[in-house]
């Protein structure tokens, strides 16, 4: 049974200045970057025993103690593009590369509808194979056979035409980390074809063709620092995303960040429930990642404020396969088996997963 509070509190931390900025930005979901950067500068366990239980409080407020889960299907390790951080990046020649027909995807969705998944997740490279017509005839046809369900897509940069067919196909969701909101780091991440300008140009796109839109960053990634995270932070607050998926980085080693030390378990807890009080309806997931670097991660991380996971509904002979980093989770399980696994996870720390399409709790301009 893991503590309540994660870490043992500290009373002291409530009467330092990041213990006292942490209760203004419960009380008002912002602060100044500067503000946020001291804030994290207090990174500790004494910090997230402080304000771990405010941020399980105001999800529970808005969530109550339950957890959602979404199916991951991960249909392609195609890629490309040649990120520098990315196990599937073009330049892996080592990596086996498959694509999942769209009979192998809907399987995978009857066998999660079965196991009482309300939410598919289609993640992918950026396979040139799946044209916006592919996209658009499989993401009906998942309607069409589970309309009690929502469609998240996961599948990178597209022009905004092609996002606003795949609104209009029926998908509910999209998923496009903004990875850092600094566009100087932006580049010692990503090649020189990719751009800043044109990452955050789509995330817009998809916020104005109607989508619930997910960005969020990876915790740790090289060459990142406290004055960066708090660029993300403001973003976040200014943006107010439907979901904020944060996970440490975790290096692969076919990429140039092979000798790149890993995000740590304490910052990403700390993020976790800064972004939960910046964004109290946010969708929050605890991530595989998160599973990876710490065997209760995912527990840890729902006690810090997190409400969603994410288990695979990818065929086994696949997992491994779709590999972003290196030692992946969960891999080898079957879909009905870490289903079982995850329910005893969540009870284990007092909470529930339902089975629910999970959507966000509010109203996007009521802020």
């Amino acid at each position: 049974m893991i503590c309540e509070s994660i870490y043992e509190r500290n009373e002291s931390f409530a009467r330092s200045a990041a213990g006292r900025l942490i209760d203004k930005l419960e009380r008002e979901h912002c602060l100044s970057a500067k503000e946020y950067e001291q804030v994290l500068a207090a990174c500790s366990r004494e910090g997230i025993a402080y304000i771990a239980p405010k941020a399980r409080a105001a999800a529970d407020a808005v969530y109550g103690k339950e957890v959602y889960v979404r199916g991951l299907i991960e249909f392609s390790n195609i890629c490309k593009n040649n990120c520098c951080y990315c196990g599937i990046r073009r330049g892996n020649t080592d990596c086996e590369r498959y694509r999942l027909s769209e009979e192998e995807i809907l399987d995978c969705c009857r066998d999660g509808y079965s196991y009482g998944y309300r939410t598919f997740v289609l993640q992918s490279g950026e396979d040139p194979y799946y044209t916006d017509e592919r996209i658009c005839r499989l993401v009906r046809e998942i309607k069409k056979r589970y309309p009690d369900c929502a469609v998240t897509l996961s599948i990178g940069e597209k022009e905004k035409e092609s996002y606003r067919k795949y609104h209009d196909a029926g998908a509910d969701r999209f998923l496009l980390r903004h990875e850092t909101a600094d566009a100087d780091h932006y580049g010692m991440l990503h090649p020189a074809e990719m751009s800043f300008a044109h990452r955050m140009q789509c995330i817009r796109d998809l916020r104005e063709t109607g989508f619930a839109v997910g960005i969020g960053m990876m915790i740790g990634s090289p060459y990142q620092t406290l004055h960066h995270l708090a660029e993300d932070l403001k973003f976040i607050e200014e943006f107010q995303p439907e979901m904020c998926g944060m996970g440490p980085f975790i290096p692969h080693a076919a990429t140039p960040f092979a000798d790149q030390p890993a995000g740590t378990l304490d910052m990403t807890l700390y993020l976790l429930s800064i972004v939960r009080l910046i964004c109290p309806t946010v969708l929050l997931p605890a991530t595989t990642a998160l599973g990876t670097i710490d065997p209760l991660g995912r527990e840890k991380g729902v006690l810090a404020g997190a409400n969603v996971i994410m288990p695979n509904l990818s065929p086994v002979s696949v997992r491994k396969k779709y590999e972003l980093y290196d030692n992946k989770i969960c891999t080898g399980d079957e879909s009905a088996q870490c289903r079982n696994c995850l329910d005893a996870r969540m009870a284990s720390v007092g909470y529930k997963v339902v089975v629910s399409r999970g959507d966000c709790r509010r109203e996007r301009n009521s802020k």
